[in-house]
C-alpha cells in the first residue's frame, strides 16, 4: 500500500512537471519559452503592449478634433507653456489637452439635449461651457500642485548643491550629482536639473539654461535662485557661499509663508463656524420657541 502511494505521488509529480515545462514553452510572454525559442533558433517577438496601441488610438482620435478649435499662435504657446509647467513636455499631449475640451463640451452639449431638449437656454450655453473649461481647471491644479512639489524640493537641493560645490565639484555637475541622488525623493525637480544638464551638453549657454528652468516651471523661489547662480557666474563670486545664504532666505521665506498661512486660519475658519455651528445653534435654541408660538397663534 505505501508503494502505490508512492508510485501515485511520483506519477503526478512527473506529469504536473512535464505540463508547466510544456505550458511555460507553449506561453509567448513567458520567459522560459523566450529563452528556449532564441536557443532553437526561433526569432523572439515581443508582445505589442495594449497601452501602445490605446494611446495610438485615442491620440488618432483627438487629433482632429483639437484641430477645429482655432487657437492663434499666441494661445497655442500660452498653452504649450501651461503643459510644459504641469510636467506634459510632449506636443502631443497639446492636441489631447484641447481635443479633451471640445469633446467634454460636444458630450455636455448632447446630454443636455438628449435629457431635456432646447427648453433651457441657459443649460445649452452652461453645461458646454463647464465641460469646455474644466480640463484647463484641472491643468491649472496639476500646475501648482508640481510648482509646490519643486517649492518643498528646493532647500534640500540646495543644501545638496553647496556640498558637491564645497567639495570640489563644478556647478554643472554639482545640478547633475543633486538630480541622481532626489531622484526618488523629489522626481520633479530631479528631471528639471537633468533637462538644464541636457541643455548645456547641446552647447546653450548656462544663463539661458538656467532662464529655461524658470520657464518650465514658473515657481518664484527658482527665478530668485537662476538670479543668484547668474550673477555669481557673471561676477565670478564663490558660487558656494551664495547658494548658503539663499538657501537661507530661502528658508526664512518659507518659515515666513508657513507664519502667515498660520494667521490667515483664523479669519478662514470665521464662515465654517457661522455655517455649521451658529446655524444649527440656533436652530436648537429658537426652533423650538417659535414652534411653539405659531402652535399657539393657530390655536386661538
Amino acid at each position: 500500500m505505501p508503494l502505490l502511494i508512492l508510485t501515485i505521488v511520483i506519477f503526478v509529480t512527473v506529469v504536473l512537471v512535464v505540463f508547466a515545462f510544456g505550458a511555460a514553452v507553449v506561453t509567448p510572454s513567458s520567459v522560459l519559452g523566450a529563452r528556449l525559442r532564441a536557443l532553437g533558433g526561433q526569432q523572439v517577438q515581443a508582445p505589442e503592449k495594449p497601452v501602445t496601441k490605446v494611446k495610438e488610438r485615442l491620440e488618432q482620435a483627438l487629433d482632429p478634433i483639437s484641430k477645429a478649435i482655432p487657437l492663434s499662435p499666441a494661445d497655442v504657446s500660452r498653452t504649450r507653456a501651461w503643459l510644459i509647467q504641469a510636467g506634459l513636455r510632449e506636443s502631443r499631449h497639446v492636441s489631447y489637452y484641447l481635443g479633451t475640451r471640445l469633446l467634454l463640451a460636444f458630450l455636455g452639449l448632447a446630454g443636455v439635449i438628449v435629457f431635456s431638449g432646447f427648453s433651457s437656454l441657459s443649460l445649452l450655453v452652461c453645461v458646454p461651457a463647464f465641460g469646455f473649461f474644466l480640463p484647463r481647471f484641472f491643468l491649472k491644479r496639476m500646475i501648482k500642485d508640481r510648482q509646490q512639489r519643486i517649492r518643498i524640493a528646493l532647500p534640500d537641493a540646495l543644501d545638496l548643491t553647496v556640498i558637491c560645490v564645497e567639495a570640489g565639484l563644478a556647478l554643472d555637475q554639482a545640478l547633475m550629482r543633486v538630480g541622481k541622488d532626489l531622484h526618488h525623493a523629489h522626481p520633479d525637480l530631479s528631471e528639471e536639473f537633468h533637462l538644464v544638464n541636457l541643455e548645456m551638453r547641446a552647447g546653450k549657454p548656462r544663463a539661458e539654461a538656467l532662464r529655461n528652468l524658470v520657464d518650465r516651471t514658473g515657481v518664484d523661489d527658482i527665478r530668485s535662485l537662476v538670479g543668484t547662480l547668474i550673477q555669481t557666474d557673471r561676477f565670478g563670486t564663490s558660487v558656494a557661499q551664495a547658494l548658503r545664504v539663499h538657501s537661507d532666505s530661502l528658508r526664512t521665506a518659507r518659515r515666513q509663508r508657513a507664519e502667515e498661512q498660520a494667521a490667515k486660519t483664523t479669519i478662514k475658519m470665521v464662515p465654517p463656524l457661522v455655517i455649521f455651528i451658529l446655524v444649527p445653534f440656533l436652530a436648537v435654541t429658537v426652533g423650538p420657541a417659535l414652534i411653539q408660538a405659531y402652535r399657539s397663534l393657530v390655536s386661538k
